[in-house]
């Protein structure tokens, strides 16, 4: 609403006072004006906020898919790494890594404003969008974890995690996300190929950098004893719950609401299609796409596990699930619901490929995580070169044209971008965290020896297992099962002072 006093007073010719009563008429439709901006931006920081609790939530999602997926005499190393992910992430992305990924202005490289957070708020930023972000950048840590576990040093975590959430991750979200990022599809003065990467909610700036930090992580550590037998055959290291896995999967799954449709940053926006269709329906069709895209892959791979291995594995259904998830995370503003569970479809088959090629290489990996976020993560980057429609790549980048998805009729360059993006993202995390992990190798700070490995890690480095019964691997083995034991206190009755019916 637009208000002038000129154009009230010859309305108002003839009344007493006409200047001084157009003067206060459009200064009470200013002061309704202002207070509808203000509702505006209270109703976006709510909406950002709420998204991004959502996404922290994930994080517990990953601790419990992460201490389901590992041996009970990892359980309790594998809880504190996945909370030192988040509170290690915390302060050393307020120092540096926000600065680096949307301080602008700057280059195209690197962010170079906001450290600390200085001027906060700013015209740019509210207080709510580092806390998003944060959220996201802590989840990239939660991923890499998951390679290393069950064999890794505490103290190289918290190196890791530190190096990954403070400079890593913030420049390869500052190249895809920033107004300034040189590939970025926000950056309008110089698009890539005239389009930008499209890369939504992160599938590669977030899963793809975390599956490639594992995948090196994993590799420089090598496998956990007794994961290959002498022969090179490779042996399951069953994780010891799944009802945590199904727990953490189910986190995940509800904390992909505020990940994927939260990407938005604002839902009070309308689009110039009518009154009832604005950013409120594209975040709603978001939380659709991501919604088919894990459906299907689940249940792809539900019955294509069924096909290789004769059983229905709630793990292996629980992992294809979240594979589907990390593909659509890039096209799921962009895409139909159709395309989403052909999105999902493929995730299901190239989580089991890279599972089949982990074996043939002797990768270990405990929760498949560089297969699912680096495999996954890579097809949902190609699969939004494919399948991104025009009206939806418009509309969430304010654009009057940008090239589409090729099957689309959009042509091939913005399927271009996207391998630029996985390229320059694989280089660049390969050559940071590959050296850090090398370094670490052989300062011996990386891996655990081999006696606190086959002793569990929770009883040497963490003064205790998180429950009261030991894993007998050779045990479990032989009964096809856990083998649980009570752990009598010091002060305790003697074993062989308690009757049949008090023995566990």
């Amino acid at each position: 609403m637009a208000c002038l006093a000129s154009d009230l007073v010859p309305l108002l010719n003839g009344t007493a006072n006409a200047t001084a009563a157009a003067d206060y008429i459009c200064s009470q439709f200013s002061a309704v004006q202002n207070s509808f901006t203000d509702a505006a931006h209270a109703i976006d920081n709510t909406y950002l906020l709420f998204s991004a609790y959502l996404v922290f939530a994930m994080q517990l999602g990953f601790a419990m898919l992460c201490a389901g997926s590992v041996r009970a005499k990892s359980t309790m190393n594998i809880m504190l790494t996945n909370v030192l992910d988040a509170a290690a992430g915390g302060l050393f992305y307020y120092l540096f890594g926000f600065a680096f990924a949307f301080g602008s202005p700057s280059n195209g490289f690197i962010g170079r404003h906001f450290f600390g957070m200085k001027a906060f708020p700013s015209e740019l930023f509210d207080y709510s969008n580092f806390l998003y972000q944060w959220a996201f950048a802590i989840a990239t840590a939660g991923i890499t974890s998951g390679s290393i576990a069950e064999r890794t040093q505490f103290v190289a975590y918290l190196i890791y995690s530190a190096f990954l959430t403070g400079f890593v991750y913030p420049v390869v979200s500052h190249w895809f996300w920033s107004a300034d990022g040189w590939a970025s599809a926000f950056n309008n003065d110089n698009l890539l190929f005239g389009s930008g990467a499209i890369d939504f909610a992160g599938s590669g700036v977030v899963h793809l950098v975390g599956g490639i930090a594992g995948l090196w992580g994993a590799l420089i550590e090598e496998p956990r004893i007794g994961r290959f037998d002498h022969a090179g055959r490779s042996v399951a290291l069953r994780g010891h719950s799944a009802s945590l896995v199904v727990l953490g999967t189910f986190l995940l799954w509800f904390g992909w609401y505020g990940f994927n449709p939260g990407s938005f940053l604002t839902i009070m926006k309308a689009y110039n299609s009518g009154n009832y269709y604005g950013q409120w329906s594209a975040v709603g069709r978001t939380a659709v796409t991501t919604t088919l895209a894990g459906c299907t892959a689940a249940l792809t791979t539900l019955f294509g596990k069924r096909l290789i291995s004769g059983h229905w594995n709630v793990t292996d259904v629980c992992n294809g699930l979240l594979g589907g998830f990390a593909a659509i995370t890039s096209g799921c503003s962009v895409v139909e619901p159709w395309a989403a569970i052909v999105c999902g479809f493929v995730a299901s088959w190239v989580l089991i490929g890279c599972n089949k090629l982990a074996e043939k290489f002797k990768y270990d990996d405990p929760l498949e995580a560089a297969q699912l976020h680096g495999g996954c993560g890579t097809w949902g980057l190609i699969f939004t070169g494919l399948f991104a429609r025009d009206i939806y790549v418009q509309e969430v980048y304010q654009a009057t044209w940008r090239p589409y998805g090729l099957f689309m009729g959009g042509g091939g360059k913005l399927l271009a971008a996207q391998i630029i993006q996985i390229l320059t993202i694989v280089g660049w995390v390969s050559a940071t965290m590959g050296p850090l992990f090398y370094v670490l190798n052989k300062m011996n700070l990386l891996r655990i020896s081999a006696e606190d490995e086959m002793a569990g890690i929770d009883i040497t480095r963490h003064g205790g297992f998180a429950y009261v019964y030991h894993d007998e691997d050779d045990q479990s083995q032989k009964q096809g099962g856990l083998m649980m034991r009570r752990i009598e206190p010091a002060n305790g009755t003697p074993a062989a002072n308690r009757s049949p019916s008090q023995a566990v």
